[in-house]
């Protein structure tokens, strides 16, 4: 499989390893359920403002540096269809951005099949809780499917690594800090919390 990421010789010091199909999925049920609620068109997710969002809630500041984010899809799936840029081969796959949180370098890793992304995600995890140089994970699993293989991947990672684990839902308690991905993915839409207030 993608054993050059697995086994690459450096890391950065933070580090975020994303499904992008399921994170695609779930901006997508925000996007309808929140078009209805505040009756307007939501465009698609700012991919950089989701990541900023993201870093800042894994614990990345300013000036901190680079930040690795991999982003593992089904091979089928060319791109995201709900954020902006979405392409993975032509917009996303080797390309960056440099903000006041630092430089974030992002990959995309096309994997053959459903079975075969949730043991590469995995692999992954584990692959980077070896390294010592990364000192921030932020983890975004498809938690409906991978949760509990997530959870048990980093049952040993080192205290001195701040691992964030990013779900809709708190979930389970287990070696890491937990966030909700829709706060993130509120922010990238460009949903304000003063259009909810009194919706629903």
């Amino acid at each position: 499989m993608n054993n050059d990421i697995v086994n690459t010789g450096t890391w950065s010091e933070n580090v975020l390893v994303a499904d992008a199909d399921y994170v695609d999925r779930v901006a997508f049920d925000l996007i309808v359920n929140f078009e209805r609620m505040i009756g307007r068109r939501i465009p698609p997710a700012d991919m950089a403002r989701w990541i900023d969002c993201v870093a800042l809630d894994g614990g990345v500041r300013e000036g901190g540096g680079e930040t690795q984010v991999v982003l593992i899809h089904d091979k089928k799936n060319s791109k995201m269809d709900n954020f902006a840029p979405a392409c993975y081969d032509t917009e996303l796959n080797g390309k960056a951005f440099k903000d006041n949180l630092g430089e974030f370098v992002i990959s995309s890793y096309p994997v053959e099949n459903l079975v075969g992304k949730e043991d590469f995600f995995i692999e992954v995890l584990e692959a980077v809780c070896r390294r010592k140089e990364v000192k921030r994970l932020m983890v975004v699993p498809d938690a409906e499917r991978t949760y509990d293989s997530v959870r048990h991947a980093l049952r040993f990672v080192d205290d001195d690594k701040r691992v964030t684990v990013f779900a809709m839902q708190p979930m389970p308690g287990g070696n890491f800090r937990q966030e909700i991905l829709g706060y993130s993915l509120m922010s990238a839409l460009g949903i304000r919390a003063e259009e909810l207030e009194g919706k629903g």
